[in-house]
């Protein structure tokens, strides 16, 4: 069949990290460390797979207790690489973790569907179901898709300079990939974080229930290591069936079905772009993302 698949693109893509993520184990806890420094942690393939590894890797070795999850740089995330050289999204993997196929030679809608349906939304649920312990570092910038990789942790602990933000509603986007909004706020706050898309601080998504614990940034590599010690001291299994248990609590509220439904219309509003703005992205990259974003922070302490 003709339209089954297209030309595969011929991306010219510059990694600039060989190791986009560090990995490192001292006294029973796993270290996971994004490192994209120069471009804020945004994440192509290279540093998902990568990332993928170290979690795997963690799971499996019978001498880590516990996951942390941190980052280099000024930004702990600033989400989905959607401008760097190393941008890969037009190139397949053979190491793919999920039941499906490539992506790189299909047309249309189709394209954006698959690849994201790995990397966004199946690794995120790979991670949160990691059997051990996962305590999230975050400071400064946690934007969009580095939502999604503090989501799935079980702990969250923030510098008092972090701020979290979802503000892809001005690409037509119904939020990232991994909508666990309605279920990390309530469904209120959910509506006013996506619509309005502006900064939430540290201390507002601490009251609203989103992290555990907000802490000066000169005490936050501290205060996660004093967590991780207590929670490599605990009983494997009874750790692993207690998050199996909180997991599983959510997942009958419905949040796996609503993931489902969202993803659909996340990539309607991708076919949407691509018939009405010509581009499935809306025009966005990185760079005009970014100075919409600090044009609207702009705005609102001018208001303030």
């Amino acid at each position: 069949m003709t339209n089954e698949t297209v030309p595969k693109v011929d991306a010219d893509i510059v990694y600039e990290e060989e190791r986009p993520v560090l990995y490192d184990v001292k006294d029973g806890i796993a270290y996971l460390t994004l490192n994209r420094v120069k471009y804020h942690n945004s994440q192509n393939s290279q540093m998902l797979y990568a990332l993928d590894d170290a979690f795997y890797n963690a799971t499996g070795d019978d001498d880590v207790k516990v996951i942390v999850l941190r980052a280099n740089g000024k930004h702990f995330s600033a989400g989905h690489d959607i401008g760097t050289p190393g941008r890969d999204f037009h190139q397949g993997r053979e190491d793919r973790r999920s039941m499906n196929y490539n992506h790189d030679n299909k047309p249309g809608a189709e394209k954006a569907y698959v690849r994201e349906q790995e990397v966004y939304l199946e690794f995120c649920r790979r991670w949160r179901a990691v059997p051990k312990p996962t305590i999230a570092q975050v400071h400064k910038g946690c934007i969009a898709g580095g939502l999604m990789l503090a989501w799935v942790c079980d702990l969250i602990v923030a510098s008092d300079d972090a701020f979290f933000q979802d503000p892809v509603v001005q690409m037509g986007f119904p939020g990232v990939e991994y909508f666990a909004h309605p279920y990390e706020l309530n469904v209120r706050q959910a509506k006013e974080f996506l619509l309005l898309g502006e900064r939430w601080s540290a201390e507002r998504v601490l009251a609203a229930g989103m992290i555990n614990k907000v802490v000066p940034r000169e005490g936050l590599e501290s205060a996660v290591q004093s967590w991780a010690e207590k929670l490599a001291a605990q009983p494997r299994l009874a750790m692993a069936l207690t998050k199996q248990a909180c997991n599983q609590a959510e997942d009958m509220m419905g949040k796996r079905n609503t993931m489902d439904a969202v993803y659909g219309y996340h990539h309607f509003a991708h076919a949407n772009n691509s018939l009405v703005k010509g581009d499935y992205i809306a025009g966005f990259d990185g760079k005009k993302m970014a100075q919409s974003n600090k044009q609207k922070s702009s705005d609102k302490k001018k208001e303030g």
